[in-house]
């Protein structure tokens, strides 16, 4: 899987791109982003980062940023396409998490 450090926050944390997957200091953040256009909180966000263009989870992203995460997320799934084991093992959770969503489970 792919990785990729993202940048470190004021406070020293890594944010970094592992497979699928945001973490910030190794402690699972987000699964993808949201456009701060977007975002219930959108005036707050650009009140304290105005460059901001993207959320990974709690943590504001500039254009640049958030490239890099959605860059590594495209080499991530090129790999997993290229495995039919990682291919099946996705089949597999989505199946698991329909029959969750429906009640069946």
């Amino acid at each position: 899987m792919a990785r990729a450090l993202v940048k470190i926050t004021q406070d020293g944390r890594k944010l970094e791109v592992n497979g699928l997957a945001v973490t910030l200091d190794g402690k699972l953040e987000a699964v993808d982003l949201m456009e701060v256009t977007i975002h219930p909180n959108r005036s707050a966000i650009i009140a304290v980062m105005p460059e901001a263009t993207h959320m990974a989870g709690r943590v504001a992203l500039t254009r640049e940023e958030a490239q890099i995460v959605l860059d590594t997320f495209k080499e991530t799934e090129a790999e997993i396409l290229a495995n039919p084991v990682a291919i099946q093992e996705r089949f597999r959770i989505a199946a698991t998490h329909r029959a969750r969503t429906e009640g069946i489970e």
